[in-house]
């Protein structure tokens, strides 16, 4: 097999390269399969403008960097075509740099399949041959994302929501995991599913948040079409997938991006830029227009390729600060003298730019933990241009109000309340994501104070306060039913606690919130919108008691939440609402099916004409403990 030297890239292609603009990168760098004066072949284009040499090795040749030279372009991208090669195909790029003589062999930023850890080749793949069947979905996806519909997320990791249970514990693949996956989801009622990075990564600890291949689904789990089946099959049955990003940082492995071709091409050169030191990590240069494209494409890609249904995009607060984990002396402020990555907030608003207008029937999601403003607002009034934006105040906050033992929690009674201040300041997402659940944090059930019913108890309770609370959902695997360990990620879920009776009316608990939540608009279709939340009583520190009212444009469509933090049962509780007539008791976290002591009012409440928090009519309940009540008035009813 002899290479053929065609030039791939259009001048205007390499102009919108260089510009920082091509959004498709993909489609031409990389490996592609071909065909070329009657002869099939694999076509290679790889970015090193810094690379005296470079070569096409793999399995084909015997890895000899002399037999497959590839030829350079003003733009600094190497090319060939070589003749006879098919999918599968195992190679890697061979540099020589300009500098000190340095040489290496590096996989392909742009390859779309890799093989198996520890081996760091990339494949030859065809990404065109997978027939999609996902058609109803993606017509009805824009209704599915709206920022006024129901979206109710489940993080999971894939390689160890559920595993084998053999003497191998061995992973699921895509293609076994997609019906379980899918038969779980529509049990428990989650609108999304959500995938901790399954862009290939060398390291299992990392969880894939350090990423090598941003355009290869990890072959852990089987080959990209096995992930577009997964994708496909949880599409047909009417659930979104949303994949984590990783744009702020990547591992310094020598097959990866770093030093690339003997310069800091991906990455600043400055280590006070280019190094994370939190993580030990590279920093891209998003200030560098070639990084930009691929970053830029890489994005484009899984949605363009595979489907996807929103990027939940990873540390933006470490990319929007130069002093993000660093002390002082170790950042270089911005031109303004600032602490603000001017090239980050340029990149982060140039993706959203894009993205929304290529497909703006998906999310972008950003876990931002700061107050930096205007995160999920348009670009055009000088945000960041994402759709929503992780609330880490309000998780932080309640957390810490749960774990506390009843008896202090009037003394912090701010803590439950203060989110209401900025709720409506962003377009928010509610997370107890996988990072509430490692690293000596205990799980989410262990968080929770007093003993084993007490601890369910505040759990279903801090569930419905959740659900009640504006702003989208999500959960991490295992948060559903209880588990007790921190979250392994070798191992599977400890799916046998759902043998007994707490573990399992909890997870009965959060598949009616979720069931009810879909069913209920004045939950979801003004989320983003002040008009959706009303305090009832915010103030009664106390008893620890909160009372609100969710509704929705429907005048009619109101919900009242009242929230018991203490275990002691409230009787003769008086509660002000909006209109007269009967008050059916919607959900009670306090019923016997999800473990409860039973306490409640026989299923509905008449409303009389005792005025109370400035509102004509009253309702006088029983407010279990540990619990959560949600009334809806019942229209034509008793």
């Amino acid at each position: 097999m002899s290479p053929v030297s065609q030039p791939s890239l259009s001048d205007f292609d390499l102009h919108l390269f260089a510009e920082g603009t091509y959004s498709r990168a993909y489609e031409k760098l990389g490996a592609h399969l071909e065909s070329r004066d009657g002869q099939d072949g694999v076509r290679f284009a790889v970015w090193a403008p810094n690379a005296k040499s470079v070569s096409v090795i793999g399995e084909f040749n015997d890895w000899n960097a002399t037999a497959h030279p590839m030829h350079s372009s003003p733009a600094g991208i190497w090319q060939t075509f070589i003749e006879g090669l098919g999918a599968g195909t195992l190679y890697k790029y061979h540099l020589v740099s300009n500098y000190r003589n340095y040489t290496v062999d590096k996989a392909d930023p742009y390859g779309f399949a890799t093989e198996l850890r520890p081996h760091t080749a990339s494949r030859v793949w065809d990404l065109d041959g997978y027939s999609w069947n996902d058609g109803s979905w993606m017509q009805a996806r824009a209704q599915r994302n709206s920022l006024k519909a129901p979206i109710s997320i489940y993080e999971i990791h894939f390689g160890s929501w559920r595993r084998k249970s053999d003497a191998q514990n061995r992973w699921l693949s895509y293609r076994e995991m997609a019906p379980i996956l899918a038969d779980y989801l529509h049990h428990t009622g989650f609108t999304h599913v959500e995938l901790l990075p399954i862009t290939e990564h060398p390291f299992d600890g990392s969880w894939g948040y350090q990423t090598t291949g941003y355009f290869a689904p990890t072959s852990r789990f089987g080959t990209p079409e096995d992930f577009m089946y997964l994708v496909d099959f949880l599409h047909q049955q009417g659930i979104g997938v949303i994949l984590d990003w990783v744009p702020a940082h990547f591992p310094k492995d020598e097959a990866g991006p770093g030093y690339f071709d003997g310069s800091h091409l991906y990455e600043h050169a400055d280590p006070r830029q280019g190094e994370h030191p939190d993580w030990n990590t590279f920093v891209f240069n998003f200030g560098r227009n070639e990084v930009q494209t691929f970053l830029l494409s890489s994005a484009l890609f899984w949605l363009d390729k595979y489907h996807v249904d929103a990027l939940r995009v990873d540390a933006v607060a470490s990319m929007l600060y130069l002093d993000y984990g660093r002390s002082a002396g170790h950042w270089i402020p911005n031109r303004y003298g600032g602490k603000e990555n001017l090239e980050a907030i340029h990149f982060l608003r140039t993706v959203n730019e894009h993205i929304y207008a290529v497909f703006p029937d998906v999310q972008m999601i950003a876990e931002e933990s700061t107050a930096w403003p205007q995160v999920s607002r348009p670009t055009y009034l000088g945000g960041l241009g994402f759709g929503l934006k992780w609330n880490m105040g309000w998780m932080h906050d309640v957390l810490h109000y749960m774990s506390l033992d009843p008896v202090f929690r009037s003394y912090h009674h701010n803590q439950i309340t203060f989110s209401l201040m900025y709720a409506f300041s962003e377009n928010f997402v509610l997370p107890f994501s996988h990072d509430e659940v490692v690293y000596g944090k205990g799980s989410m059930l262990g968080k929770m104070p007093g003993d084993e019913w007490q601890k369910f108890a505040n759990l279903r309770l801090l569930y419905g306060f959740m659900f009640g609370h504006p702003g989208k959902k999500l959960l991490f695997m295992g948060d559903e039913f209880g588990q007790w360990s921190e979250w392994n990620h070798d191992a599977s879920l400890e799916w046998h606690l759902l043998d007994f009776p707490m573990h399992a009316g909890l997870l009965r608990w959060v598949r009616d919130l979720n069931t009810f939540y879909r069913g209920r608009s004045s939950l979801y279709e003004w989320d983003t919108n002040p008009g959706g939340f009303e305090w009832v009583d915010c103030t009664d520190n106390q008893r620890s008691l909160l009372s609100f009212i969710r509704r929705g444009p429907n005048v009619d469509d109101r919900l009242l939440f009242v929230c018991n933090f203490t275990p002691l049962v409230r009787e003769n509780y008086r509660i002000g609402v909006p209109f007269d007539g009967s008050w059916k008791e919607a959900l009670n976290s306090d019923a016997p099916l999800y473990g409860g002591s039973g306490r409640g009012n026989f299923g509905r409440l008449q409303a009389t004409a005792l005025p109370i928090h400035g509102r004509a009519f009253s309702l006088n309940m029983i407010v279990p403990p540990l619990a959560v009540l949600v009334f809806e008035r019942e229209i034509g009813g008793p």
